[in-house]
């Protein structure tokens, strides 16, 4: 009796187990057509690398079907099938349907399927490899469709990223809408096979950035793309493919290539010992990687300044905007070609030109590639398809775009080029020959009017000839500025080669023209260096000048350094610098117009600081950050700000930011990373402790400062100045406050509303909070900083006590420049006051 009873129980038990929970008998990481997967289930691949099952990303209260690494403590997705198409709530069914996966919602309805098969007895199957497969049940080895063929944003090792050609199919990843939002967003990266194939980023129709044909070795717009001992890079064309791929030799080692949704490609892997994924290389990184930057046929080169430059036997097509470093127009032939008569002028370490419309033959010697060209007048270019074995042909019949120049890496490229162009060696030895010859007598006769010329413009530097009006003529001396830091000629008058920044010089009355006299009207700004005006130049471009006053505590060293250091850099996000006006004491700079001023006019201002959401927020602080890095990284010097603050942050017409106000900057060249100063300047409120005690400043005082200024647009509130219910705490302490009690988002401004990303924001704050810890050395650099706030995945360490918290100061001043004791003074507030914590 007893084991009839007990075997009746057992009956009852496994027929509730099969008729309630069917999918309990889901094996580890197959889906049968008789199972189903419902939100609290999940496939775990065999080596559980890799899950798969339903997700909701944030607090969007949105579910997707997807996949990620299974023993990854952040979670990390690399696959979403439903992007597009999200489920209302969790209440889905994922199951094989029809012979194809299908994703039904709570009332039945089908939301999301793949292509149908011709399954007989199809299972769903997770690799270890991150590949989502459907096959026969019986044969392992043909895979009827899978999630490769279908990335979202993330490409894993084994993936293909470009065309099956028998099937016109084309794989490619594309960015996420947001860090909350898995659905389709503006950027994507493609491979275009044409001509000699190669991969663009994409915003939405144009183009932002391209890597490069593959040339045998790695794509030749990333020079620092080398074979690694871990990671294998591939590229395969033939008539039935052209991809590109990459695979990891240890089983253990985690690799991912993303695009994220403010267009910033990156490649990860994971280090186990820290739990972090570490950012290994990314793009676009400076202004050159920016697709077609300097027009057809001009060079971009980050080592020059300006960047754009055009090769021999070339000229700017529109001088006057390259000049005012514009060089989108791109440079025209000096000399018609002349088909058989023609040379090739051979250039180092390029960056092909655009390929896409290119004719290439992989079997050719580079020797029957320039035949090939010089038999062919349309031809303008060639170059190897194949630096690892030199062989292979690839050329141009139309304009070269978007090549670049680097310092090491790249390839050989030669330009056809008429033959005067190239010259001839000995015609030009016995040219110069005569010049010399033909030229002596002249040039002694030069010699008394030289030195004559040279002392009356001493004599004019010392003030022995005035100015004597603005209705006449000044007297000027546009050939010398500043004892030869800029100047247009190639020598100052001392005959000493100098620096030939071609900087444009503005005479004084088309200043006072452009300013209406600098009338009160036209007075947009005031700082410690002078008064700030908006002009119009008669052609119309509107500009702003900057006119260093008299009494300014910012003086002619300021201006030398603002001019030095500005005049070389070239950045989105940096204000730029159009040229310069000096005539006897009057000196002033000339940018571009900012349409909506300085950030710290919106963000303090109750009135407009609704105009600024958190995405355009957000994109400013991204902005300022890699304008940040270019001066720390990417630039030809390493340059420290030490002044960077909300009022030196201006803001175009489309709220994109531009770092501006050199003049208290610092320029190291080499390994050099710090100093120290006896000299403190810049802005109370924004230094870092170790700078505004002991006068040393680095990359990290800027790092701090950044740090600052990011929890200053979050929260629309001043550090300096700022206490919260009589606590004796500064916005860094009340943040810091704040975030050791979960409660970060109390600091977000009000005026943004209640549309933004919770996740972003807090990534905001933390890594606004790393940046402004007390140690140097804790702080991260701001190519970390730039990869955290663009990556939702990035492992970020937990911050550290702030730099320090400030109390109460009855003295509130804006200026960066200040009256300076037997010590050091800043902002009128001195040093001794400062609370450090």
């Amino acid at each position: 009796m007893r084991n009839i009873t007990t075997h009746h129980c057992y009956s009852i038990f496994f027929f509730i187990i099969f008729v309630f929970f069917p999918t309990i008998s889901i094996s580890v990481d197959t889906l049968t057509a008789e199972q189903h997967l419902t939100d609290a289930q999940t496939l775990v691949s065999s080596g559980d690398v890799f899950e798969l099952g339903f997700f909701t990303p944030g607090s969007s209260g949105k579910w997707y079907i997807g996949i990620w690494y299974k023993n990854i403590s952040r979670r990390t997705y690399v696959w979403v099938a439903n992007r597009d198409n999200p489920l209302t709530n969790s209440s889905g069914i994922f199951k094989i349907s029809n012979q194809s996966f299908c994703l039904f919602d709570q009332g039945e309805n089908l939301v999301w399927s793949s292509n149908q098969t011709n399954a007989v007895n199809p299972v769903g199957q997770l690799l270890d490899s991150g590949n989502f497969v459907l096959r026969e049940a019986n044969n392992d080895g043909e895979i009827l469709w899978q999630s490769f063929d279908y990335p979202t944003d993330t490409l894993l090792p084994e993936m293909k990223l470009g065309w099956d050609l028998r099937t016109g199919f084309d794989r490619y990843i594309t960015s996420w809408k947001s860090t909350e939002d898995p659905s389709t967003g503006d950027f994507s990266f493609k491979l275009d096979y044409r001509g000699f194939p190669e991969i663009f980023l994409w915003n939405k129709q144009v183009k932002s950035y391209r890597s490069g044909p593959w040339n045998g070795l790695r794509f030749s717009g990333v020079p620092e793309m080398m074979p690694l001992k871990d990671i294998n890079f591939d590229f395969v064309i033939d008539q039935d493919e052209v991809y590109y791929s990459f695979s990891v030799k240890d089983r253990n080692l985690y690799s991912r290539l993303t695009v994220s949704p403010s267009g910033m490609l990156q490649r990860f892997t994971w280090i186990e010992q820290n739990q972090i994924w570490n950012p290994f290389w990314y793009a676009p990184k400076d202004q050159c990687d920016n697709y077609g930057e300097c027009g057809p046929f001009g060079i971009c080169d980050t080592n020059a300044s300006p960047v754009c430059k055009c090769p021999r036997g070339f000229q700017p097509k529109d001088q006057q905007a390259w000049n005012l470093r514009d060089g989108s127009d791109g440079c025209v032939r000096k000399t018609k070609l002349e088909c058989e008569k023609d040379k090739f002028l051979h250039l180092k370490n390029m960056k092909l030109p655009e390929t896409t419309t290119s004719f290439a033959d992989y079997n050719m010697t580079l020797k029957d590639c320039q035949a090939l060209c010089l038999r062919n007048c349309s031809c303008i270019a060639y170059a190897n398809t194949n630096i690892t074995q030199g062989t292979g042909c690839v050329t141009w019949t139309g304009e070269l775009f978007d090549v670049r120049q680097y310092a090491e890496g790249g390839q050989d490229l030669y330009i056809r080029l008429a033959a005067s162009d190239i010259g001839d060696g000995r015609n030009v030895t016995a040219v110069v020959v005569g010049i010399v010859v033909g030229s002596a007598i002249v040039i002694l006769g030069m010699i008394a009017w030289f030195l004559w010329k040279r002392k009356a413009v001493l004599n004019k530097q010392r003030g022995k000839i005035e100015y004597k009006g603005k209705s006449g003529h000044p007297e000027r001396s546009q050939d010398l500025l500043l004892n030869g830091v800029v100047i247009t000629s190639k020598r100052d008058y001392s005959g000493e080669k100098t620096d030939d920044l071609e900087l444009p010089l503005f005479d004084f009355e088309t200043i006072v023209r452009a300013t209406d006299n600098f009338s009160d009207d036209n007075k947009i700004g005031q700082g410690g260096f002078g008064c700030v005006y908006k002009g119009r130049l008669v052609e119309g471009q509107e500009i702003a000048v900057k006119r260093l006053s008299r009494n300014s505590g910012q003086g002619t060293e300021e201006f030398k350094n603002e001019v030095r250091l500005i005049a070389r850099l070239q950045h989105r996000n940096l204000v730029r610098l159009l040229g310069c006006c000096i005539e006897m004491d009057e000196k002033m700079l000339i940018y571009e117009y900012m349409e909506n001023r300085s950030l710290d006019s919106v963000i303090f201002n109750k009135a407009k600081s609704s105009e600024l959401n958190w995405q355009r927020r957000f994109n400013i602080i991204c902005g300022i950050g890699r304008g940040l890095l270019y001066l720390h990284q990417d630039s030809r010097f390493r340059i420290i700000h030490r002044d960077l603050k909300a009022s030196n942050i201006l803001l175009d017409k489309d709220m994109n930011p531009k770092i501006s106000d050199f003049g208290m900057a610092r320029i190291f060249g080499g390994d050099q990373t710090e100093a120290n100063t006896k000299r403190v300047v810049g802005t109370y409120g924004y230094m870092s402790p170790e700078y505004a005690m002991d006068g040393n400043f680095s990359v990290k005082s800027d790092v701090f400062s950044f740090g600052v200024l990011l929890l200053e647009i979050v929260s629309g509130k001043k550090n300096r100045g700022f206490y919260h219910s009589n606590s004796e705490l500064n916005l860094l302490g009340h943040v810091w406050r704040l975030w050791k009690e979960g409660n970060g988002l109390e600091i977000v401004d009000p005026s943004v509303g209640d549309s933004y990303p919770a996740n972003e924001v807090l990534r905001c704050i933390q890594v606004g909070l790393l940046c402004v810890q007390e140690s140097a050395e804790d702080r991260p650099t701001m190519s970390s900083v730039v990869l955290m706030l663009s990556s939702e995945t990035a492992t970020m360490p937990h911050p550290k006590t702030p730099g320090f918290c400030l109390g109460r100061n009855p003295i509130e001043t804006d200026s960066s420049s200040s009256k300076q004791d037997e010590t050091f003074t800043v902002n009128q507030v001195t040093v001794t006051m400062l609370d450090a914590r």
